[in-house]
């Protein structure tokens, strides 16, 4: 293996969303550097992915875990720590597993999260852990997997978290000083839009969900608030909960997943509100929506916190219940939104700012500069 300067690492390259758009602008801070993952499948994340140098695990050579991550849980903290990376700095993306990559050379951690399935399974199954199908395998495999998430952490010079959520868990859990880098977001409304055929007899000005379909995003309390308020909605995103979601939507509610990027922007300029009813460590699609003029009404915890300016740029409901979104969309209603100021917000996270302080970080690093 021929040795880096700067290598880039992330848990596994399998879907699409707000920790891959990271690893793609961390790609374009650190142009050409390889990139280390457990698992890849090219069609359901990223194209850019595919002018990528991208390394696999063993792992990868099985299909059914590069269609769904989940099923090799029980391997990939075996599989991480195979995953040798020979380079001067290795600048991971990690949300429970890159942490862990081996490495010879020095190593910055841009923490999504500390491994939700560790700390907060009952929040990353969506209801007490005894009470679901995975439940029991999880909290089997939890003192193991525990013992070496904590021995993975011991080998980072400097982490990075996306939110100050986060920045308090990385120091609840690994004892470790973080400083807080906000993730950029990615959609510049001047780019090429790409109309959605199942959306062409839409009105603009409907409600619409950004999100992974996992049981803690609460996208079914979001259709539930549809068909209580008889407001269009339309949901972007795939995941395991996707075929009890569609049987929960109505003729309110549309379902869509696999769009491209110019399709979401198309879809995100004609949204009237975005609701986000999910506990987000770092809040990034109301960011996505402001770049369009778009205002949020989004759950008031978490890192919605640090992207919603209420009154502003959005509001917050307090619980995520159909009920409590419905009672915040009828305020809504009632505010007059004004898109110059919430498009403003969303310039301040831009990618430019990102790249920027991610690079001056990299060099204090392999200077040896220690973290103020």
């Amino acid at each position: 293996m021929t040795r880096s300067a700067i290598a880039i690492a992330h848990d596994y390259l399998t879907q699409r969303g707000g920790a891959e758009r990271v690893v793609l602008a961390m790609l374009k801070a650190f142009p050409g550097a390889p990139l280390h993952t457990t698992l890849y499948d090219p069609d359901s994340t990223y194209p850019e992915f595919r002018d990528a140098d991208v390394t696999t695990s063993k792992l990868n050579e099985v299909a059914l875990f590069r269609r769904d991550h989940r099923l090799a849980l029980p391997l990939l903290a075996a599989a991480s720590s195979r995953m040798r990376i020979e380079a001067d700095l290795t600048v991971a993306s990690s949300s429970g597993w890159a942490h862990g990559f081996p490495t010879d050379g020095r190593k910055i951690v841009y923490c999504h999260n500390p491994a939700r399935w560790l700390y907060q399974t009952d929040e990353y199954l969506g209801r007490p852990a005894r009470r679901h199908h995975l439940g029991p395998a999880l909290l089997a495999m939890r003192p193991a997997l525990g013992r070496w998430d904590r021995r993975a952490a011991e080998t980072v010079d400097r982490f990075l978290a996306n939110s100050r959520v986060v920045q308090r868990r990385i120091q609840d859990t690994y004892g470790r000083d973080a400083e807080v880098l906000h993730p950029p977001h990615s959609m510049d409304p001047s780019a090429a839009q790409e109309p959605v055929a199942e959306l062409s007899d839409l009105d603009p000005g409907f409600a619409l969900v950004v999100s992974r379909l996992l049981a803690y995003k609460n996208v079914d309390a979001a259709i539930g608030a549809a068909r209580l308020t008889a407001r269009p909605l339309v949901v972007i995103g795939h995941g395991p909960e996707a075929a009890r979601l569609r049987t929960l939507a109505d003729r309110h509610v549309r379902i869509l997943s696999g769009l491209t990027d110019a399709q979401l922007r198309w879809v995100y300029a004609r949204a009237g509100v975005l609701v986000s009813p999910s506990h987000e460590d770092f809040g990034l699609t109301p960011l996505e929506a402001a770049a369009f003029g778009v205002p949020t009404v989004a759950l008031g915890s978490g890192g919605f916190l640090e992207t919603v300016v209420e009154g502003s740029t959005g509001l917050f409901f307090e619980h995520p219940t159909a009920r409590s979104i419905g009672a915040a969309l009828a305020d809504f209603d009632t505010h007059a939104w004004d898109p110059a100021t919430i498009r403003s917000r969303a310039d301040e996270f831009s990618e430019d700012r990102f790249i920027w302080r991610l690079t001056e970080i990299s060099g204090e690093v392999l200077a040896g500069v220690p973290h103020r």
